[in-house]
């Protein structure tokens, strides 16, 4: 945590966000960053396809979808160069894409009751989802793709 903090005060961006690196924290850190972004990419699929007449459900695979990509990209540029997966190229992806799966099953399911049951507008319920499934995917990730074998 040290380390995280020290990096960010002192604005050593290069480290903070370029170098190599197997600080939890700061790997976290870049998750969050990350996850940022392909969130953004996820929320505006979400959206504009809802917008156009898509049930709010069937827009959230696509938004997944493409919030997938982004966070698999940018998670390998940044987040995980550190490390070295388990398995390697495809295999990588398609790890990914499981762990992503059942975080986009939490996240349907989670959207479903505070949509249709609470009434909330989709977006809150797609904001709440966010935020929860993003710790489910930086600790499963981090376990089952890129923590190393002792």
């Amino acid at each position: 945590m040290k380390e995280l903090f020290e990096l960010i005060f002192h604005f050593k961006l290069k480290k903070l966000f370029f170098e190599p690196t197997k600080n939890s924290m700061i790997q976290f850190f870049r998750y969050a960053f990350v996850g940022g972004i392909a969130t953004v990419v996820d929320w505006a699929v979400q959206y504009v396809i809802t917008t156009l007449g898509a049930h709010y459900l069937v827009a959230a695979v696509f938004a997944f979808l493409a919030g997938l990509g982004t966070n698999f990209a940018l998670s390998k540029l940044f987040v995980f160069n550190g490390e070295k997966g388990r398995v390697s190229g495809v295999w990588e992806f398609v790890s990914y894409g499981v762990i992503g799966v059942a975080g986009l099953g939490f996240t349907m399911v989670i959207m479903y009751l505070l949509t249709d049951i609470l009434k909330l507008h989709f977006m809150l319920s797609k904001m709440a989802a966010t935020l929860i499934v993003l710790f489910w995917n930086y600790i499963a990730r981090k376990v089952f793709i890129y923590k190393e074998k002792k």
